[in-house]
């Protein structure tokens, strides 16, 4: 298990599932210089999937801010193509 935490402003909770997705980026209020692709965590859960593994987030979780991202890998399951 792995666990990464930010301090941010957080992520709304309905949008915890879509922030997967390719291109996605959240909007902050007056945020017009925001920097990357949207990518990040779309090609993080496609390592993690491809690795038999589960990623999810879940927000907030600090006094109404901060993301927590938790990535799953079993130990016991060799991941799709690499022999055992």
């Amino acid at each position: 298990m792995i666990s990464i935490e930010d301090d941010g402003p957080g992520i709304p909770t309905a949008e915890l599932e879509r922030v997967f997705e390719r291109f996605r980026r959240m909007e902050e209020a007056g945020d017009r210089n925001r920097q990357g692709a949207g990518l990040g965590l779309a090609i993080a859960r496609g390592f993690v999937e491809a690795m038999g593994g589960r990623i999810a987030a879940a927000s907030p979780i600090h006094e109404g801010r901060g993301t927590r991202v938790l990535i799953s890998l079993r130990k016991d399951r060799p991941a799709a193509g690499v022999p055992a």
